[in-house]
């Protein structure tokens, strides 16, 4: 006996749309490997229709106060703290992550970033007015860009779309935003949420996939393109929105290092970096995934990491006892596999190294030691629960190691030494360095990378300023 699919939808100028030819794709709960709803397929008549909807809505939320766009997003943060169990439900059959830790590490998060936004949008900044030519007075305007393509990724469907669309807002933009095809569910349930507090057609989302994507980025709508993802959508994005010189805002992959010196809390490390590490199944940019340790202390460490990994659990969306759930997608799975199966012969898997179950798509603990520089899982983003250890002779093997990867989102610096903590922030060439921690994330510090982790801030003033463009005005002062 079939069950019936639950039917999502897109949400477009005010009102719950299917795709306009009617087609659709089935949505799986990555615990179980079942398909739990159906989303649109959208294509080019959905694409057209939303960015109509956020073009007319423009003006009007455009002109409004700032005062009345801070409202509206407050009234967004307060219904989002009301409604946090039905968020919650969808994001964990989204992607089957823990209930208590969704409960926990993202609602509060959201809330909070959302009403940072909401205060930011009442705090334009630009240089002073002033006479710097004899009789003219000049100032600059911060204006809203215009309509704003977004495309959100599925590792944190829910956290990453109030990344996307609180800044978008709060600054006055509109927005058309699609979820990951395989986690819309809880965006649909964002935009039933927003669509009540927000004009129509300010807020819009087109679920669909990559073509889709592709769709609203080269749309002549949208002034710019955001999109959380990997490098290769990255710089298909950056490609195509150069065809008509889109603004482009990319946070791409990341293989965060995390450099452990011999002064080192080792136990006290090993908590940290195996958390940070191994929270979300490893899927995030930032994880904790790439350790460089002194030589002086790598058995120890190895050891400690090794037994760590052994005791943390992955499982279940309501068992309490475990630290992540499963890989998002049969791919995915397939994606981290093949990095162990493909492991060098001088490469040694500590712990894990498996599938776990046959349900689902869990993968186990894993630490990986007697790596290389250059080895493939050193280089390239695993994006699953691998941590890889190698290990360093001094402090310049440890910089240029740190550094020798195409990514620079993310680090870490474990050290009791101050001033070695202090030169390694500034020759770590990475968008953020954690010392003595790792992950750690607030609304008002920004978030973004260099080199291939792409361009532009998540978060902060400097993320709420990418939402918007700057006017000079001159004015005479003898008219």
């Amino acid at each position: 006996m079939s069950t019936e699919l639950r039917r999502l939808r897109n949400y477009i100028d005010g009102e719950f749309r299917d795709a306009a030819d009617g087609r659709t794709t089935e949505v799986v709960n990555p615990a179980t490997g079942e398909a739990y709803a159906t989303a649109p397929l959208s294509r080019e008549a959905d694409v057209d229709a939303a960015m109509a909807a956020a073009a007319a809505a423009f003006p009007a939320w455009r002109d409004l106060v700032p005062a009345e766009r801070q409202k509206a997003l407050l009234k967004i943060a307060d219904a989002f703290e009301e409604r946090a169990e039905e968020l919650i439900a969808a994001e964990v059959e989204n992607t089957g992550k823990p209930i208590g830790l969704t409960r926990s590490e993202e609602i509060p998060p959201m809330v909070d970033q959302i009403r940072f936004f909401a205060g930011a949008a009442r705090m334009l900044e630009g240089r002073g007015a002033g006479e710097y030519m004899e009789g003219l007075t000049s100032f600059v305007r911060r204006e809203p860009i215009g309509v704003c393509a977004q495309v959100a990724p599925w590792n944190y469907p829910m956290m990453m779309a109030v990344w996307k669309f609180a800044p978008a807002l709060a600054a006055g933009n509109t927005v058309v935003l699609k979820p990951s095809d395989t986690t819309p569910a809880s965006t649909a349930l964002m935009a039933d949420i927003i669509g009540s507090i927000v004009p129509k057609g300010v807020f819009n989302v087109v679920c669909g996939d990559r073509d889709t994507g592709r769709l609203m980025v080269e749309h002549e709508t949208p002034a710019m393109a955001s999109i959380t993802g990997s490098v290769r959508a990255g710089m298909s994005v950056a490609e195509s929105a150069s065809k008509d010189l889109k603004r482009v805002h990319l946070e791409l992959g990341g293989k965060a290092p995390v450099v452990v010196f011999e002064d080192t809390d080792i136990p006290g490390a090993v908590a940290g970096i195996s958390e940070a590490g191994y929270f979300n199944a490893g899927q995030d940019c930032t994880a904790a995934t790439r350790v460089l340790v002194h030589e002086s202390i790598h058995d120890e460490f190895v050891s400690a990491l090794a037994k760590a990994a052994s005791e943390i659990k992955t499982g279940q969306p309501d068992d309490e006892d475990v630290l992540y759930g499963p890989l998002n997608n049969p791919n995915q799975l397939k994606q981290v596999s093949g990095f162990i199966e493909r492991l060098p012969a001088h490469a040694k898997v500590e712990a894990g190294g498996h599938r776990v179950g046959d349900k689902g798509y869990f993968y186990a603990p894993t630490v990986v030691s007697g790596l290389k520089q250059d080895d493939e899982i050193i280089q390239q983003e695993v994006f699953g629960p691998v941590i890889t250890v190698q290990s360093f002779r001094d402090e310049d093997q440890a910089v240029e190691w740190a550094n020798g990867v195409e990514y620079a989102l993310a680090s870490s610096v474990w050290t009791k030494d101050h001033g070695r903590a202090m030169r390694m922030s500034k020759k770590l060439d990475f968008g953020c360095v954690w010392i003595n921690t790792h992950i750690p994330l607030v609304a008002e510090m920004p978030h973004g990378g260099f080199k291939k982790s792409g361009y532009g801030k998540d978060l902060s003033g400097y993320g709420f300023d990418d939402y918007t463009r700057i006017k000079h005005v001159m004015t005479s002062l003898d008219s």
